[in-house]
This record gives structure tokens, C-alpha cells and sequence, in this order.
């Protein structure tokens, strides 16, 4: 029933619902070259969000919000907590609500002026003050860094561009006291989408580019485009859905808004990592945003985990995630000036 359901539904406000709970009743086999541990991950998941899945399919917005911040964020943030202790605190940028973590032991020496911005994941819709924590945490702790993770404007409360604004805002802000090639820019997922927009928006609006960018689990452009869309359905990981509330006024043809088809804004792109994975419903957005980046004279690098679904390193603890935490902070501690 819950897949037929999935099959037909259409329309801003279903799309996150719909994704997520795709995710938690897929039924493919496991490949036999990821670990025992990420197999274990994905069955518990499923049984963990079983008995929610009518309302996250069915519910408001509200609603699906309360249901993944409590049974899905919630749980998978206290254990990154554990495994990667930091320090948290709240900090307002000019009205945009942000949370700063830096590892429990101190940020290390070298990179004391170095800073990231995070860009938490959540369709645009979901994840505010929880995804970004998940997202934050393992990175903080694994690279020695500071990192600010942005709250920022999401549908269907409002449209685009507010969430590039808003991160422009705390940008800004970090220029005050950093030098652009100090500051990094990340996300997964929607937030990753956001971090190619965020970088379309520093150009259109002459900012310097910060040192280096990751987009994770997202690329420059649409999400769930060319084979990726078919994989994704054979594997139970993702068919669609229709389009964000976010993005009900917005123009795909816009470089603000999708700058995977603009080369010569790709051009000006600071170096960036790309991280995705086989099932992942952003597969061929990230592979071809990686593509057209080397093709425009940019240091882009691409890493694809086998047999993985979306954002599979919200299980903080595989070894598949601590793998993905080892790259995001090699990357960015080669790339970021001291």
C-alpha cells in the first residue's frame, strides 16, 4: 500500500515525506562489497521509522518535521555526540540563527583561523537545528575545525532565494574576521545544492569566493536527474515526487538557481570535493557537476561509495562514514589557508 502511495504522489509538500519514507521501505538487496555494519544501519532504519511512515507520507509539514527531528535526527545525533565529542553553542548573525561546534578538545593549532559553514540537508523543507548538527558534528571533531551551521529560510514558509541570502549574511559576517580562502563551504543534500547556489550568489554579488566548497549527496543542478532516477527507482531509493515548495517561483534556467548549466560560472568555482554514492538519487547530478567543473579549469574531486543510499553517513559510526569524515577533512585542511 505505502508504495502504491509513494508511486502516485505529486506536489511540493509530499516531496519530503515521500523521499524519506521511499528510503526507509526499501527492500533491494544489499551489494556484497559494503560493510556488515552499513547493512545493519539500513534494516534498523527501516524498522526504527516503520511506524511512521503513513504520517510522513500523509502529514503536514509540521508534522513530518516533528517525526524525523524525534525518530531519525534525534536518535543518530546523540550518537554522533558520543563518537565525536564536541563543544555546541548558539550564535545569532544578524538574525539568522546558527550553531557553532568546535571539537571538545579545542580546535587544533593550525586551525585556528580557519572556519567552515555548514549547510544542512532536508529537501529544502526539513533538518532545521537537527540535520545540521548530524552534519556538523563528525567534521568538527575529525578536522580539528570550527564549524557554523546555518538555519537557514526554508519552504514552504518561504521561497527562493531567502536560504542563499541567509547565507550570505553569515558569510559575510566571517569575512569580518577571516580571509575568504580560510572559509569553507558544505552540505549534503539539499544543503549541498545550496552550496553551489550559495557560490552563484557570491559571484552575482561580488563576493570574494571562499577556499574551498564540498557538495555532498547533491549536485549544481536538479536532484533525482538522468540514470540516477532510474537506479534510484530499481533500488526502491527514490522515483520522485515533483517539484519543492522552495522552488515554486524559482527559474531552473537561472545560474543562481542551478548553475550545473552555466560553464563559465562553473569556471569561477572555488576547488571543490564531491561526494556521492551508487543509490544515491543525486548520483548523476554529482558525477556531472564533477565533470563540467574539471572541464571548466576547476580542482574538483569525486568520490562514489558503492551500494549506499542518500546521506548514508547519517549513521555516523560506519566505517563507510568515518571514511567520508577522513576525506571532508583532508580536503579541506589541504585546501583552506592557515
Amino acid at each position: 500500500m505505502i508504495r502504491a502511495l509513494v508511486a502516485f504522489v505529486a506536489g511540493g509538500l509530499l516531496v519530503a515525506g515521500v523521499f524519506f519514507a521511499q528510503r526507509f521501505t526499501a527492500t533491494a538487496p544489499a551489494s556484497e562489497l559494503v560493510s556488515a555494519a552499513a547493512s545493519e544501519a539500513a534494516a534498523a532504519n527501516r524498522e526504527s521509522m516503520r511506524p511512521h511512515l503513513s504520517q510522513l507520507l500523509t502529514g503536514d509539514i509540521e508534522t513530518r518535521r516533528a517525526i524525523l527531528d524525534e525518530h531519525f535526527y534525534g536518535p543518530k545525533i546523540e550518537e554522533a555526540r558520543r563518537l565525536y565529542p564536541v563543544r555546541e553553542e548558539v550564535l545569532e548573525i544578524e538574525g539568522v540563527y546558527t550553531e557553532v561546534f568546535e571539537p571538545a578538545g579545542g580546535v587544533a593549532p593550525g586551525n585556528a583561523g580557519r572556519v567552515l559553514i555548514n549547510l544542512h540537508g532536508g529537501a529544502f523543507s526539513l533538518g532545521a537545528r537537527t540535520e545540521g548538527r548530524l552534519e556538523s558534528i563528525p567534521v568538527a571533531f575529525v578536522s580539528g575545525m570550527r564549524v557554523v551551521s546555518v538555519d537557514y529560510r526554508q519552504g514552504p514558509e518561504h521561497r527562493f532565494p531567502a536560504a542563499s541570502e541567509d547565507v550570505a549574511t553569515v558569510y559575510r559576517h566571517l569575512l569580518e574576521t577571516h580571509a575568504p580562502a580560510q572559509i569553507g563551504v558544505f552540505g549534503c543534500s539539499a544543503g549541498g545544492m545550496l552550496t553551489a547556489q550559495a557560490v552563484a550568489w557570491f559571484d552575482a554579488n561580488d563576493l570574494p569566493q571562499p577556499g574551498a566548497v564540498g557538495i555532498f549527496c547533491a549536485g549544481a543542478g536538479k536532484f533525482a536527474v538522468g540514470d540516477a532516477a532510474v537506479i534510484g527507482a530499481a533500488f526502491g531509493e527514490f522515483e520522485g515526487g515533483g517539484e519543492l515548495d522552495y522552488f515554486a517561483d524559482a527559474d531552473w534556467n537561472d545560474p543562481l538557481v542551478a548553475p550545473i548549466e552555466h560553464p563559465a560560472l562553473l569556471s569561477r568555482f572555488p576547488p571543490a570535493l564531491i561526494v556521492t554514492s551508487t543509490r544515491d538519487g543525486a548520483l548523476s547530478s554529482a558525477i556531472v557537476t564533477h565533470q563540467r567543473l574539471v572541464g571548466a579549469g576547476v580542482e574538483a574531486e569525486l568520490h562514489v561509495y558503492e551500494g549506499l543510499p542518500h546521506y548514508f553517513f547519517a549513521d555516523t559510526g560506519l566505517p563507510e562514514s568515518r571514511h567520508v569524515f577522513d576525506v571532508i577533512a583532508r580536503f579541506f585542511t589541504r585546501r583552506l589557508a592557515r
